[in-house]
């Protein structure tokens, strides 16, 4: 039978393998959690053990060991303040028995070479009662108070006295002298306890998931439950291997050679967790996926709501739709070029302008002169409105650079509010935004009343005709507009061209036409010119290009003013 290479052995699932069967019954049969959990935090006793592997860092060259005593007071000042916030006191005082009992059975075994799958069964015997999570943090805590306690000597040995006189027992100078050769080594153990702390760090985040919003049976907590109990046990069978090497410098002295079997013991395991890690996260990010789906639902059901209740002002509408927390200000003045609260638009008639970031110049320019025109007669009731630019973009693409340059080159020109940044905006806005209001590239000009009702949809094409005179924006006096209207000239072309009430007074006819092709252009004007004087009529004719002038329009009105064959805009706008 042909024997598998280690590698190819190695490389095989981490969560699958026959030997990991076998050993996780023997773990499952010690699982007999008794709900202690409801007391025990997990969460401080994890900080303090972070804590620990991070002061404890190997400093292997000894001036830097010494360099490092003066600016440890102010760390350890605000490891007391968190440990005191986190209630750590309390949890320590429950759980110190267990944690000393793990840190013994670690020094005992791991001392003499011992079987490290029985050491860790042994301490899987200790922490039966607790939860996975539990069990992964009190094994680490046992862990980091030995391997504490030999950094913390190690780094004492020059400066305090106790500290050189454990020293000497332990043998730690000759540990010490010999540094360089040992530094491939504490490199293997570095690199352990980082993978080691992740897979904790993840566990834990399985814990803390909102129950609201995900449960036990949801098929992915379904699979991360199943997996975890293989990554405590890889987890735990790795903090032994660490002990294992730390109990092994101890009272060597010069007879300790690092061997190729340990440091390959090291890698192997390293591997194996950083895996284990990896699937882990797999996992949690659909987890976390789930949760925002689940988020994102009840944020879009809340917005329908609030829009269909009454409110004594536009406050809830505002926030909801905006940024609902208070840490920080959302909107951007484009008059001052400052942050403002969402406070200056209580009370007040709101137009949200939303649109992608594609939005054009021209289109632009029409709501800056009417919004510049209300803001110049402050006395009317149309000037009781505020404009906020909502910008949709598309959150599937990164946010980059030209994306950022392009928003602030709007944001800058805008003289109304807009938001500080897109991302103020929430995915279940974004969502009602589409859904409800139907917004799909073109801009919308959504207009809520001071109560943060919505009384027009789109008032876009109010402002086009009406400019600030519809105000307040709303269905009836849009109706009362054109009920004052008489269908002339005058209401579709209005102001664009002083010569059109000129030929208006003149009697003559006017035609308004459009199009970029320049030949259907120049054959239709001598066309029409010519029917005109047979009919024995004054004509005449005036190019209004198209809704969104681009350059092939600015060349259509060089040719045409050049041809003289007919009148042109004189602004584009």
């Amino acid at each position: 039978m042909a024997v598998v290479p280690q590698k190819m052995r190695r490389e095989r699932s981490m969560f699958s393998s026959s030997d990991d069967t076998a050993m996780m019954k023997q773990i499952q049969a010690t699982h007999a959690p008794d709900g202690r959990g409801r007391e025990f935090s997990v969460k401080p006793l994890l900080h303090i053990v972070e804590d620990i592997f991070l002061r404890s860092t190997p400093a292997l060259g000894m001036t830097s060991i010494v360099q490092q005593q003066g600016a440890h007071q102010a760390q350890l000042d605000e490891l007391e303040e968190k440990a005191l916030q986190n209630g750590f006191h309390e949890t320590i005082e429950m759980l110190s028995y267990t944690i000393n009992k793990i840190s013994c059975e670690m020094s005992c075994k791991c001392s003499g070479g011992g079987d490290a799958h029985a050491t860790t069964l042994a301490i899987f015997n200790l922490v039966s009662n607790y939860s996975w999570d539990e069990k992964v943090v009190l094994a680490l805590a046992g862990f980091a108070v030995n391997y504490g306690e030999f950094w913390l000597v190690a780094q004492l040995y020059l400066t305090n006295p106790l500290a050189k006189a454990v020293a000497l027992l332990k043998q730690l100078p000759d540990i010490i002298e010999r540094a360089d050769n040992l530094n491939p080594k504490f490199e293997e153990l570095t690199t352990l306890i980082k993978a080691v702390m992740d897979v904790a760090r993840c566990i834990f985040e399985f814990k803390e998931l909102p129950s609201q919003y995900i449960t036990p049976d949801t098929p992915e907590m379904l699979t991360a439950t199943a997996h975890i109990p293989t990554a405590v046990y890889w987890t735990i069978r790795s903090v032994v291997a660490c002990a294992s090497q730390v109990m092994g410098l101890i009272g060597m002295g010069h007879e300790y050679i690092a061997s190729t079997t340990e440091a390959w013991e090291l890698s192997s395991l390293a591997h194996k967790v950083n895996n284990i890690h990896s699937h882990l996260m797999k996992q949690l990010t659909l987890c976390f996926q789930h949760i925002d789906e689940k988020r994102h639902i009840e944020a879009f059901q809340t917005l329908v709501s609030l829009f269909e209740a009454f409110h004594i002002d536009n406050m809830k509408i505002l926030k909801a739709l905006i940024y609902a927390k208070d840490d920080q200000l959302p909107l951007f003045d484009g008059s001052t070029k400052k942050r403002a609260s969402l406070d200056v638009l209580r009370r007040r008639s709101v137009l949200l302008l939303i649109s992608d970031l594609e939005i054009s110049h021209e289109e632009l320019s029409m709501l800056q002169q009417m919004y510049s025109e209300a803001r110049e007669q402050p006395g009317r009731p149309e000037s009781q409105y505020e404009v906020v630019w909502l910008p949709v973009v598309d959150r599937s693409s990164p946010w980059s650079e030209t994306k950022q340059k392009l928003f602030e080159d709007f944001q800058r020109i805008m003289p109304w509010y807009s938001v500080h940044h897109p991302s103020l905006l929430d995915v279940a806005v974004i969502r009602y935004i589409k859904e409800v209001w139907h917004f799909n590239k073109r801009p919308l000009l959504v207009v809520l009343d001071p109560q943060g009702r919505v009384v027009n949809p789109n008032a876009i094409h109010m402002m086009w005709i009406w400019g600030s005179l519809a105000f307040p924006f709303t269905s009836l006096k849009e109706e009362a507009l054109w009920k004052e209207e008489t269908w002339q000239i005058e209401l579709l072309a209005d102001s664009i061209d002083p010569l059109i009430l000129y030929w208006i007074d003149q009697g003559k006819y006017i035609c308004l036409y459009g199009g970029e092709d320049i030949e259907w252009i120049r054959k239709f004007t001598v066309t029409a010119k010519d029917v005109a004087s047979r009919a024995g009529i004054t004509l005449e004719m005036l190019y209004v290009g198209t809704s969104n002038p681009r350059e092939k329009v600015r060349k259509n009105n060089s040719i045409i003013t050049t041809e003289k064959l007919s009148h042109v805009l004189p602004d584009l706008t």
